[in-house]
């Protein structure tokens, strides 16, 4: 395979592809590790950290090409592949990680050390399948993705939880890369080649389909059962609208929301006794974080972000003079608005058709579908 061959930059594309995505949850490790210290060693915890996790990381990946040219290994690959896919697309589990909020230099670059080498599985597995036993595709890959992961951490992470499709894209290509792992065994391909060429196609296709769909599926139990272990039951109130849940992104649909709810407060039953509490969800952080990060460095991160996100909405209500009291939620934000809801039996949710997370529309639905699907309770979605 030359360079000249197109089969040479769709692979150089899928390493790029496969190392940027799986290295969401290492670069995650990298912000937060080094989230506390000052500016001036944030830089050098990030660099020395990184470079030593590049080296590790290549020479990893080298050794591991070398392997799944060995009968049966990569059929063992292709399962850990599709294993990893899945898991991108699972929500952020609780647990007490190893970073916590006052690290120094030395101890933030050895989390990064560790993080990185407990958490590269994934990465060498993937970045090896889709280099195709081209060591000069790995080099060139690895050699292109990896400065964008070191340099762009904290970008790549808001990426990721402005568009959540961008972990749903890329466990597809995972599943992808795995349906075409399996084909290339030395074990089976020779068969396949005779006698079943149509899996050459059909396999990375229902790799990548089955991922999503099963991911998807996973998903949504995982977050039923976190929505379920955390629901209160409280009575709901008289007849007519009193306490009402208002949902805020941040993002211009979220802005007419609630420039909604304020219009039609003469409207409502007592405006003068209207209870309204205002909540935004942020998406939960990718893969095995939770194992590195803290929670109390997850939540002061979330919280920032939450902040930030309810800054307007917050101005505007402070301005019309309206009380209100506020939630900041991690997960998926229709089943946890949702869930809310219920706890606080609100009479009505108030949001927007549109937020930040409506391009996940096509492959998992919105944020207000979901919303819709899960609530008890009236949900007036304005445009």
């Amino acid at each position: 395979m030359t360079y000249t061959s197109p089969d040479f930059w769709i692979a150089l594309l899928q390493i790029i592809g496969v190392n940027i995505v799986l290295s969401g949850d290492n670069a995650v490790v990298i912000a937060l590790a080094a989230r506390s210290l000052p500016l001036q060693q944030q830089k050098k915890a990030v660099a020395w950290g990184s470079g030593a996790a590049v080296v590790m990381r290549i020479v990893l990946t080298i050794v591991a090409v070398e392997l799944l040219r060995l009968p049966y290994l990569k059929l063992v690959g292709a399962g850990l592949l599709l294993w990893i896919a899945v898991q991108l697309l699972l929500p952020e589990e609780e647990g007490e990680g190893h970073v916590n909020g006052n690290g120094n230099l030395l101890s933030a670059i050895k989390t990064i050390l560790i993080a990185d080498l407990v958490m590269s599985l994934d990465n060498v597995i993937g970045v090896a399948a889709a280099a195709k036993g081209s060591t000069l595709l790995l080099v060139i890959g690895l050699g292109i993705s990896i400065p964008l992961v070191i340099f762009a951490s904290t970008l790549l992470l808001k990426l990721m939880s402005r568009f959540p499709i961008i972990i749903t894209i890329g466990a597809a290509l995972l599943g992808w890369v795995a349906g075409e792992m399996a084909i290339s065994d030395p074990a089976v391909k020779q068969w396949i080649d005779a006698n079943a060429s149509y899996l050459h196609y059909a396999a990375p296709l229902l790799g990548a389909i089955g991922v999503v769909l099963f991911g998807s599926m996973m998903a949504k139990r995982a977050e039923a059962r976190q929505v379920a272990s955390t629901q209160v039951e409280v009575p709901h109130a008289a007849k007519g609208i009193k306490r009402v849940l208002l949902a805020t992104d941040g993002s211009a649909g979220a802005a007419h929301a609630l420039q909604h709810l304020l219009s039609m407060r003469d409207d409502l039953r007592d405006p003068s006794n209207i209870e309204l509490h205002v909540v935004n969800v942020q998406h939960s952080l990718p893969g095995e974080v939770s194992s590195f990060v803290a929670n109390k460095t997850r939540e002061g991160y979330h919280h920032e972000l939450s902040e930030a996100a309810m800054a307007s909405t917050r101005a505007a209500l402070d301005q019309a003079g309206m009380r209100y009291e506020l939630h900041e939620l991690v997960g998926d934000a229709g089943t946890e608005i949702a869930a809310l809801a219920d706890t606080l039996a609100a009479d009505l949710i108030v949001m927007g058709r549109r937020g930040l997370g409506s391009q996940t529309a096509v492959l998992l639905g919105s944020v207000a579908q979901h919303t819709v699907e899960h609530a008890t309770v009236p949900v007036l979605l304005v445009k």
